[in-house]
């Protein structure tokens, strides 16, 4: 029976000391293969959070699956913002151009609900709203109503 450790990570920066270290210590595996293996997959995710599954087999080798940050990391690097804002509904921190939703939406993919580009920018842009960024120079909710209402249509094919 092949055994797992979840944490999150600091992409491409994990080392052995907490929460890796000590969960995988009693495992048996090589941690410093284990941690160079993280850092090498989550190189592209240099300065956010990345959940990473480690699954150990009984022979102590190991797998590798790396998640994609939380949607409000990769909105704020994205901006380059350190933080969402503290009062949305009044103070906006940024604003992301349709093509930057469109690849925020891409990065997400595997692990969005929507069917379309469409659907999943739909998606960025709810994220958006709690965030306090602005879409397009609209607000998140207006820039909702317009893609439902189709002005985005070619766009978001």
């Amino acid at each position: 029976m092949a055994d797992k450790v979840e944490a999150m990570v600091d992409g491409g920066r994990a080392t052995a000391g907490p929460p890796l270290g000590p969960a995988l210590g009693p495992k048996g595996v090589n941690i410093g293969q284990v941690i160079a293996k993280i850092n090498e997959k989550t190189k592209a995710f240099d300065g956010m959070k990345v959940p990473v599954t480690i699954i150990i087999n009984d022979d102590k080798s190991f797998d590798i699956k790396v998640g994609t940050p939380p949607m409000s990391a990769l909105i704020k690097a994205e901006l380059n913002i350190p933080l969402g804002s503290g009062n949305p509904k009044t103070t906006k921190v940024g604003n992301l151009t349709v093509e930057q939703a469109k690849k925020i939406a891409a990065q997400k993919q595997d692990d969005l609900l929507g069917a379309t580009v469409k659907a999943r920018v739909m998606e960025v842009a709810g994220n958006c709203v709690s965030l306090g960024v602005t879409i397009d120079g609209k607000e998140a909710k207006a820039f909702q109503a317009d893609v439902r209402a189709g002005v985005y249509d070619a766009e978001l094919q």
